[in-house]
């Protein structure tokens, strides 16, 4: 699975980081993004069943085209800046007041922002064991 700089620059305007910012690296954005990989456009998962094995796995699927899903990974980004900015708090002296709590409430304003704009997950059943025959089944998609 690779991700492109293209995807990670976009991870960075949609959560609104520096390219230069040294918590947010893109070593840290990219495994952000690959945490979510999405079926590509032409239907393919980004794995395979091998069933030369018992109990079968997923390998890698080489025709896959890198797709993800860049706002559950933005979700993530603000989840954690938010998690940092909670010990922020509201305090006023000399008569000015600072509302350093407003960073908290939009980090996590933003974090439900794009967790409502994720992609809808879905799973594929597989049936296991295999069955023998076929025909008892009809078409099985395996």
């Amino acid at each position: 699975m690779a991700v492109t700089a293209a995807q990670i620059l976009t991870l960075r305007r949609m959560c609104g980081l520096a390219v230069g910012d040294t918590t947010y690296t893109d070593a840290i954005l990219t495994a952000a993004i690959e945490r979510y990989p999405l079926m590509d456009p032409y239907g393919s998962q980004w794995y395979i069943w091998d069933y030369t094995t018992y109990p079968p796995h997923q390998d890698t699927n080489t025709a896959w085209v890198a797709t993800y899903d860049m706002n559950a990974a933005a979700s993530d980004v603000y989840q954690e800046k938010a998690s940092a900015l909670a010990s922020k708090f509201d305090y006023s002296a000399d008569g000015a007041s600072m509302s350093l709590s407003q960073q908290f409430a939009q980090a996590t304003q933003m974090a439900r922002f794009y967790r409502s704009r994720r992609s809808a997950g879905t799973i594929k059943q597989v049936i296991e064991p295999r069955p023998q025959d076929d025909s008892l089944y009809g078409e099985v998609d395996l």
